[in-house]
């Protein structure tokens, strides 16, 4: 229960449906604020005790399990890794991998539950076979779906969304003030939890420190300079202060950080298109292909909020190992090495993969080597 609408009410429903259900709060920082920021970051003592106060009123017990080290470890290290590495990761997804569905399940199973139970906004079917699979939400728009492709069949099986099916959130939260809750109007959180003022870049420069280093164009003509490569991201346009205007009077984009050398590209926004996408470090949620080496039609999705697109998926032998590659039928534009692509066949999730590499849609000339 992370003291928000969804969670309340999903634990409401959880026993309305005849289950015997605990309420648990994640402390993921050993230093958590007091009191939150309007909708920024989360797990504060305030979400903590509104979490407590939900539980009091449906009635069920309520614990704070402490998973401060787990966190830092799993979710903040590696976050500070992949941006020092050049890439742009996605806490959501390591937490929903590494400490929802694994180290509080894990916890969970060890104590006798059969399920952890939260208020994501996805569903879970069976087929005929037995087989669970993972679903897109009955809400478009409040879909979430994307942050959960990173599970897999053994943690689908102990996984319970009692929110999939609910038309909007809107219905959500007239339940919760039906049911009495303070948290019915409590705006959602966003941005990093770990970052609650949202300025990441000044978080990072406090961990990984800064140093000057020089923003190239395509040609490697030192156009600015910045305070450190790890403060910028593939697509990013804002933030650049460049010295040198493009010759054609057009906006230059990232389209490249290279942390070895501290150094940054910048180009045109076509140069940002991507023709295929790739990554090793792939799952499945639920049954995998019959003949993944194949090409199967689905669709790819690279951040939570983006519309997918058609594709063609395959698993092939790469340099390190098999790899899950993925082709759209129109480019993507933007991704970063780092990101998360999850693939769809209609409306249930198949997989994903994080993106170790990309291939550019425009000629070499453009592509910045990338």
């Amino acid at each position: 229960m992370s003291g928000g609408v969804d969670s309340a009410v999903a634990a409401a429903r959880a026993v309305e449906a005849g289950h015997e259900v605990v309420g648990v709060h994640l402390a993921l920082s050993r230093m958590p604020g007091t009191l939150r920021t309007g909708s920024r970051g989360c797990c504060t003592i305030e979400d903590s005790m509104d979490a407590q106060r939900a539980a009091n009123k449906i009635g069920i017990p309520y614990y704070v399990w402490d998973f401060s080290e787990r966190f830092k470890a799993d979710v903040v290290d590696d976050f500070i890794a992949e941006y020092s590495a050049g890439r742009t990761p996605n806490p959501c997804m390591r937490c929903n991998e590494r400490i929802k569905f694994a180290a509080l399940l894990e916890k969970a199973l060890d104590l006798g539950f059969d399920a952890v139970c939260t208020g994501h906004y996805a569903t879970i079917t069976t087929d005929a076979e037995g087989n669970r699979e993972l679903h897109r939400a009955a809400a478009w728009a409040k879909d979430q779906s994307y942050v959960l492709g990173v599970l897999t069949s053994e943690q689908l099986a102990h996984s319970y969304f009692p929110l999939g099916t609910t038309p909007s959130k809107a219905e959500v939260r007239a339940e919760a003030a039906e049911r009495g809750f303070s948290v019915a109007n409590k705006p959602d959180s966003h941005d990093i939890c770990f970052i609650p003022d949202g300025d990441t870049s000044g978080w990072l420069a406090d961990r990984v420190g800064t140093a000057t280093g020089e923003i190239l164009d395509r040609e490697g003509a030192v156009v600015g300079s910045h305070e450190g490569a790890h403060a910028f991201t593939v697509g990013q346009r804002r933030g650049l202060k460049l010295g040198t205007p493009a010759a054609d009077g057009k906006p230059r984009f990232v389209l490249e950080v290279r942390p070895k050398e501290n150094t940054v590209v910048v180009g045109p926004k076509e140069a940002l298109d991507i023709a295929e996408i790739a990554g090793s470090r792939f799952t499945w949620a639920g049954l995998a292909p019959e003949h993944p080496e194949l090409d199967f039609a689905c669709e790819v999705q690279i951040r939570a909020h983006a519309d997918p697109v058609e594709a063609v998926a395959r698993v092939r032998e790469g340099a390190e190992g098999p790899e899950l590659v993925v082709t759209p039928t129109t480019p993507l534009n933007g991704v970063a090495p780092g990101q998360t692509a999850v693939i769809y066949v209609g409306t249930r999730v198949l997989g994903q993969c994080t993106i170790d590499r990309t291939v550019s849609a425009v000629p070499v000339a453009l592509g910045a080597g990338r």
